[in-house]
């Protein structure tokens, strides 16, 4: 029997525990392939200095520098995210980068963001969609506080589109994987937790529908490696202006 009351509770739980090995375990379990396609995720973006982004659930702040190095001094980065022992890895690094100016880390919940509407120009998360509560929640949300025509950027991991390919990637995924990240983290609940979070995550086009469900246009997809992450990034709708036809 699950001793979490909830799904929110559990990955507060995790991430809690394994804020410490975050960083090297991302890098060991997916051989540094995060770091790229986090790269071509920022060149799709196309992301212009002075502008602004909101990075939920932040983490240990690795996208939230990345995006403050390419935004500059004269734009605005937030990283959010509800552990506070994640959160207190990403200060040396804000500080290590220079990006103190126009980078922030904050407490908070991805359901129900603390800025008003229309207050960004991008909103971004990175391989934690999977860990919310409610996906259309959060998504809702990132759109809400982004401007009329800004981004809504989800890099995640997915399921392989290749069906013998996803057969291999799942016994990886379900047995090997989780037994890697238990050894080193010495948590027998933490790194378990990555293939249950995966489990009943919608697959790529499922998530693009949600996306366009709760109001995005152009939303567009792409796959890494096969689908074994995915990266969908969709717009605000821009509103006409009625008084002006």
């Amino acid at each position: 029997m699950d001793k979490f009351a909830s799904k929110e509770e559990k990955v507060h739980y995790v991430f809690e525990r394994i804020a410490k090995r975050y960083d090297l375990m991302n890098s060991v379990l997916s051989a540094g392939f995060h770091k790229r396609w986090r790269k071509i995720t920022m060149k799709r973006m196309n992301i212009q200095p002075g502008q602004s982004a909101i990075d939920v659930c932040a983490g240990t702040g690795d996208w939230t520098v990345a995006l403050a190095e390419q935004i500059g001094a004269e734009g605005k980065v937030v990283g959010l995210d509800f552990s506070q022992e994640m959160l207190k890895y990403s200060y040396p690094k804000i500080e290590k980068a220079g990006v103190g100016k126009q980078a922030s880390m904050i407490y908070g919940n991805a359901m129900d963001l603390p800025y008003e509407d229309n207050t960004f120009d991008h909103s971004t998360i990175g391989f934690a969609l999977r860990n919310v509560p409610d996906i259309r929640k959060v998504l809702s949300e990132m759109m809400r506080v982004v401007k009329p025509g800004g981004q809504v950027v989800s890099l995640e991991l997915s399921k392989p589109v290749w069906k013998p390919f996803r057969a291999l990637y799942f016994f990886y995924f379900y047995k090997i994987l989780p037994a890697i990240g238990n050894l080193a983290s010495r948590d027998s609940i933490s790194y378990s937790w990555l293939p249950e979070s995966l489990t009943n995550f919608p697959d790529q086009q499922e998530l693009k529908k949600i996306m366009e469900e709760v109001g995005m246009t152009d939303v567009r997809v792409w796959n890494f490696f096969g689908g074994i992450c995915a990266l969908h990034i969709g717009k605000k709708p821009v509103q006409k202006d009625l008084r002006n036809e």
